[in-house]
């Protein structure tokens, strides 16, 4: 029997993950008062093998008794009853950008500001996150993704990736990156821009690429920096941390910060034991500006 304890910050893709686990064969219940979970246990032990795998969704909903699930997990525990605890979490910008867009109220706010709500639960379900098996960063995961990430965990049962890195590039123009935990500058690398032939292209194709790492010394920037990375990221592990973003910035965030981005993600992707994604955050913005 498989019993996933479904949790993490409102807005994190919760109800998203619940249902993708309904479609993976999980029998899923949502917002389940906690004084019942016991019952949920015993009833899905006594099932005679018709319900082999289960979800309970629990979050900052249950109020007043969430406090209880901290007596009612260690019961578990003591018993050896098999459960895991998903969290999902996301960046406070994040969640609050998701919740101007859905109009939704977030449940601790009431009348005030979203970013108290967020705070506020992020102090309450702290427990939660600490006793986790898994937690997934959702902050620049697609729909897709987090289903891969689901099936490989509770469907494949494949290896956990227990760091995702973010590989992203920007234009400093156009601000720092908010969500970065390592920010490198890469101004110092020569620039298309002022090529007439390169202006209009973008660090994802090769002309471009090309002129950014002659000479070399973009090469050696890679080496120095996947050498530093190589210390880092295990250290980060051991610390517990989760999710990783390295912001790679140039000017406007179209030539040398993607090539160096690009590059730096492939070299990251050979190592197996790290989730990785690349993403250009502003590999488009000067079209934009030009209305192209």
């Amino acid at each position: 029997m498989k019993l996933v304890i479904v949790t993490g910050m409102s807005g994190a893709g919760k109800t998203q993950a619940l249902k993708m686990l309904e479609d993976m064969g999980y029998y899923c219940v949502d917002n389940l008062p906690i004084p019942l979970m016991d019952k949920f246990a015993e009833l899905v032990q006594s099932s005679s093998g018709e319900i082999a795998r289960a979800a309970l969704g629990i979050d900052i909903r249950s109020g007043e008794e969430l406090p209880q699930l901290r007596d009612v997990l260690a019961k578990w525990k003591a018993g050896k009853m098999p459960y895991q605890i998903l969290f999902l979490d996301a960046g406070s910008e994040t969640l609050i950008k998701r919740y101007k867009e859905t109009r939704r109220k977030h449940p601790l706010a009431g009348t005030g500001r979203i970013e108290k709500g967020i705070e506020l639960e992020r102090e309450r379900l702290g427990f939660l996150k600490k006793s986790a098996d898994y937690i997934i960063d959702t902050t620049h995961l697609l729909t897709r993704e987090l289903r891969q990430e689901l099936e490989k965990i509770f469907v494949e049962d494949g290896e956990y990736k227990n760091l995702y890195i973010t590989v992203l590039s920007f234009g400093f123009k156009y601000g720092i990156p908010s969500d970065a935990d390592l920010v490198f500058d890469v101004r110092f690398l020569p620039n298309p821009y002022y090529v007439d032939d390169l202006r209009s292209r973008t660090g994802e194709e090769k002309a471009v690429q090309d002129y950014v790492r002659q000479g070399g010394t973009a090469d050696i920037f890679l080496e120095k920096l996947c050498d530093m990375l190589e210390f880092l990221l295990p250290n980060y592990i051991l610390e517990g941390k989760n999710q990783l973003v390295i912001a790679i910035g140039c000017t406007g965030g179209k030539h040398r910060s993607v090539t160096v981005a690009r590059a730096l993600y492939q070299q990251l992707a050979s190592h197996s034991e790290y989730g990785i994604k690349l993403y250009h955050r502003d590999i488009e913005n000067d079209n934009k500006r030009k209305g192209l």
